[in-house]
């Protein structure tokens, strides 16, 4: 009998990736994934038979996992973590009595956090500004309660070509909630090869070097900056 893993692989570095998911992918014969995501672990699956689809693939590559599955070891990958934005979903939702195992990674606004401090001490939301799944008007109600709402937010695909203005739109939203001062973080290539950040505020935020390879990651009304680290304060009681 066979088994599917549906993995989160991190940020794509070896050193950010769990031992569980390198374990499963050692065990796996076959390796399922985006193009992109594939070259990102080649080190792992040499000798592995892979398939693999571009952009827009996601259905036929999980139905092809789960075939593949009926009498093989399957890893299905996905960058960040599995049921954050990844396969997780789609698999269950297209393999109903298959021998399937979740196997957890470390999402994009975790990685981006590490990089630049604590931004994620208090509740906080991660938000798409994809629109490919998701009505845009949606997306910004979504954005608008959680400024509301006081939430540190993550904005994951925050802009592509398609899409320019979604991010500056949504940074206008979550204005009309937040002072100035708010820090900002935006990190590219979290965790892997071409990595930069910079934090910022909502007031001087800019979103020239923002793309799809970017985390925007805006503080709640207690965030702050110390030096260039971004701290979110849970609440403790610090005798100064």
């Amino acid at each position: 009998m066979g088994k599917l893993y549906v993995e989160g692989i991190g940020p794509g570095s070896p050193e950010n990736m769990t031992l569980r998911a390198v374990r499963a992918i050692e065990k796996s014969e076959v390796v399922v994934g985006y193009t992109k995501y594939i070259d990102m672990i080649s080190h792992l699956i040499e000798g592995k038979e892979i398939f693999s689809t571009g952009m827009k693939g996601e259905v036929e590559r999980c139905k092809k996992a789960i075939e593949l599955s009926k009498d093989k070891v399957v890893s299905i990958i996905s960058t960040g973590d599995a049921g954050i934005y990844g396969m997780a979903g789609l698999i269950l939702e297209l393999g109903k009595n298959e021998n399937i195992e979740i196997i957890p990674g470390v999402t994009a606004s975790l990685s981006a956090a590490s990089i630049v401090g604590a931004p994620l001490m208090h509740d906080n939301c991660n938000i798409s500004l994809s629109d490919l799944m998701t009505p845009y008007d949606l997306i910004k109600k979504r954005v608008k309660l959680a400024a509301e709402g006081d939430f540190v937010i993550s904005l994951y695909n925050p802009k592509s070509h398609g899409r320019p203005f979604y991010l500056r739109e949504c940074i206008d939203i979550i204005k009309m909630y937040r002072s100035k001062t708010t820090p900002v973080a935006i990190v590219k290539n979290a965790l892997r090869e071409g990595q930069s950040f910079s934090v910022t505020t909502l007031e001087n935020f800019s979103d020239d070097i923002v793309d799809m390879m970017s985390i925007v990651i805006v503080g709640n009304s207690k965030s702050y900056i110390d030096g260039q680290k971004f701290i979110t304060p849970r609440g403790y009681k610090i005798n100064s």
